[in-house]
């Protein structure tokens, strides 16, 4: 029974703070809170895949998507989940003008009202990517939805969405681990608000 307890606390250590593909290094998440929310900044260092950036060049729009969950923690049932945020990021070669574009979206890609959208356009890879990997001010939960007193715990990660390429490109990436690029990290909220 302890050598199940310790594998289990092995896999939940696992789980919390990782990074697969492109020896990824895991994010240090930095939270702000006051009297109006959490924020969120975090630069995350990588590097593109050949295969990924070859794909890019190519004219095949790559896209990332980022989740941050905020729970609640309680000790007589499952943590609560008190917020979820999504930015997503598309991330395109134009070969016409040897431009890179880069979208970012708040919200899930199936909504009719993504809200925010911005667009910005970039003369190399480097400059966009360093754009896609920074993320500063990021409002994660409203105050209202924080409970006083109570211990709270940020998830935060970032993924390639491959479910977004183009169909054979799908089925040639599964077991691939150059498209497996995958961050994820976690954090205790500050309890007392920041004066």
């Amino acid at each position: 029974m302890a050598w199940l307890l310790a594998v289990l606390l092995c896999v939940t250590a696992a789980c919390t703070v990782r990074a697969e593909g492109s020896s990824s290094p895991v994010p240090d998440i930095k939270l702000e809170r006051n009297d109006e929310g959490v924020w969120l900044s975090t630069t995350l260092k990588f590097e593109l895949p050949g295969v990924v950036e070859d794909a890019l060049l190519k004219g095949i729009p790559v896209h990332f998507v980022a989740d941050v969950d905020v729970f609640r923690d309680r000790w007589y049932w499952f943590n609560r989940k008190v917020s979820s945020v999504q930015r997503r990021f598309r991330l395109a070669y134009h070969p016409l003008t040897r431009r890179w574009r880069l979208n970012v979206t708040e919200g899930e890609a199936s909504d009719s009202e993504q809200g925010l959208t911005l667009n910005q356009n970039f003369e190399n890879l480097q400059d966009a990517m360093n754009a896609a990997q920074r993320f500063s001010h990021w409002r994660i939960v409203d105050a209202s939805h924080l409970e006083a007193g109570a211990k709270h715990w940020v998830e935060f990660r970032f993924r390639l969405d491959v479910a977004q390429l183009p169909r054979p490109l799908q089925i040639g990436t599964l077991g691939q681990s150059d498209w497996q690029i995958s961050m994820t990290a976690g954090k205790v909220l500050p309890l007392e608000s920041a004066q």
